[in-house]
């Protein structure tokens, strides 16, 4: 099937500039503010847990406050995606999710815990408002469950040959390069620009949005 079928959301243009967008914001949080994951919150919950167990209640509110925030941006993506309005509700997190990240990049380091909490819940938003790549389930702002969807793929096309799992396969590879490559882009961003680097985060999600505001 041709990609251009798919709901602009899941074509491959915006769903590489989200992806892009996911490692940035992990490299950011866990480089620059406090080696917090803003994405996976597993992570998260580990080092919560490891935390409580160990009585250090301060580190435990680190950990939990991103955890918290990422329950409250799924929340509110789905009560975007309920209620009422001209504008899609996908288009609406969008503009959300540009607006929460530019307010971090003013955000000093004495409020690590605020930047962190707002980035998870704007990942949040994104990771529960755009879950299908070309028809295939896939994550943006994490890999876990994108590895193994490839890897099935990949098992299912060397078994049978066929030529769709062999397409799914390298879409789920690629998706994890480009996030890879978003990290990288990220660790080198905050190098240079320090706090305001997640502002390029806002830039791809800005260019990811104007596809999916033109008539399908």
């Amino acid at each position: 099937m041709d990609q251009h079928t798919h709901p602009a959301a899941e074509r491959l243009f915006p769903v590489a500039l989200l992806t892009l967008s996911g490692g940035l914001q992990d490299a950011y949080t866990y480089l620059r503010r406090g080696k917090v994951f803003a994405n996976a919150q597993t992570g998260n919950i580990v080092l919560l847990g490891q935390s409580l167990f160990d009585g250090d209640w301060s580190r435990a509110a680190r950990y939990l406050l991103p955890v918290l925030a990422f329950a409250l941006g799924v929340a509110a993506a789905e009560f975007l995606r309920l209620r009422p309005s001209r504008l899609h509700w996908q288009r609406q997190v969008l503009l959300w999710e540009i607006f929460l990240l530019f307010l971090v990049g003013f955000i000093p380091h004495s409020l690590d815990q605020l930047a962190n909490a707002l980035v998870s819940f704007s990942c949040a938003m994104q990771v529960q408002s755009f879950r299908k790549m070309e028809s295939f389930p896939f994550a943006s702002t994490m890999c876990i469950g994108n590895l193994r969807s490839g890897m099935e793929a990949l098992c299912a096309y060397l078994r049978g040959g066929d030529r769709r799992e062999g397409r799914k396969a390298r879409l789920y590879f690629f998706v994890i390069f480009l996030f890879a490559l978003g990290a990288e882009a990220g660790s080198l961003a905050v190098e240079l620009l320090d706090l305001p680097a997640i502002w390029l985060s806002c830039l791809l999600l800005a260019v990811g949005f104007w596809p999916m505001s033109r008539p399908e």
